[in-house]
């Protein structure tokens, strides 16, 4: 019978440069989620169109 792992970096053979990699990228990953999120419900003047579309439309 094999030994139980119990660490999923170990059971995937993840180097702790790897997990730092993997970290940073999930980071900034969130962080351009939530700058778009940020963009798209900014508070917005009534009748107004957002800033994303009345930019892209000019």
């Amino acid at each position: 019978m094999t030994a139980k792992i119990g660490n999923k970096n170990i059971a995937q053979h993840r180097g702790r440069k790897e997990r730092q990699d993997i970290r940073k990228t999930n980071i900034a990953r969130e962080a351009v989620r939530q700058a778009e999120a940020r963009a798209k419900y900014r508070n917005q003047v009534k009748g107004q169109l957002p800033l994303a579309l009345s930019a892209a439309a000019a």
